[in-house]
């Protein structure tokens, strides 16, 4: 598969034309979101492009890319988003609207699974068998190409994957828990970030 990929310094372009749908992943040093910077934004169209943001983390000034992640009217698909959003609501002071996420997706459809990595998505889904070699590199300095195509991997299939679980998610009648889910997963974020890390519903 050729891949696109666009390497953008601080922000998204002005003229830069993506969709309704767009897939989006974060890059950072760490999981931490206080200690550890958001370096990276990756989005894709799902045509086989990736645009990356090598974001200025001297100011995090993207008006651009924060007017895309806030903006209701555009679709954007996650795997895992509860530290993407988390990160990008600490560094660049913006809410991420109308959400979808395919790992929430997969812990509901595929129930017959207990592997819901995106790897394991990408296998089943795509049949390509995708390298995480570069999961835990420093992603806050100069990138290589293989770290870019890392990058790209992250989301140039969500579309494809979120379509096939939305398939079973419907077949299984669980879509409407997908929805509440993924209602509730702001507030998860919020919580997260008010340093409430364990799960309140436990006893």
């Amino acid at each position: 598969m050729n891949i696109e990929i666009k390497l953008h310094k601080s922000d998204l372009p002005d003229d830069l034309e993506l969709g309704n749908v767009i897939a989006v992943d974060g890059e950072f040093m760490g999981l931490n979101v206080r200690r550890d910077p958001l370096c990276l934004i990756q989005i894709s169209t799902g045509n086989s492009d990736a645009h990356i943001v090598q974001l200025n983390r001297s100011n995090y000034i993207a008006p651009n890319l924060v007017k895309v992640l806030n903006n209701h009217s555009i679709t954007k698909i996650f795997h895992y988003g509860r530290a993407d959003i988390a990160h990008i609501k600490h560094y660049l002071k913006t809410e991420t609207n109308n959400i979808l996420d395919t790992k929430i997706a997969s812990k509901l459809a595929r129930s017959y699974s207990d592997n819901h990595s995106l790897k394991t998505l990408i296998k089943e889904f795509v049949n390509v068998d995708i390298s995480k070699q570069f999961q835990s590199s420093d992603f806050g300095g100069e990138l290589t190409s293989a770290q870019m195509k890392y990058c790209a991997n992250d989301v140039i299939f969500l579309h494809k994957i979120h379509d096939e679980l939305s398939k079973i998610l419907e077949r299984e009648n669980r879509s409407k828990l997908y929805k509440s889910c993924l209602d509730f997963l702001k507030t998860r974020v919020d919580l997260d970030l008010a340093l409430f890390r364990d799960d309140i519903w436990s006893h």
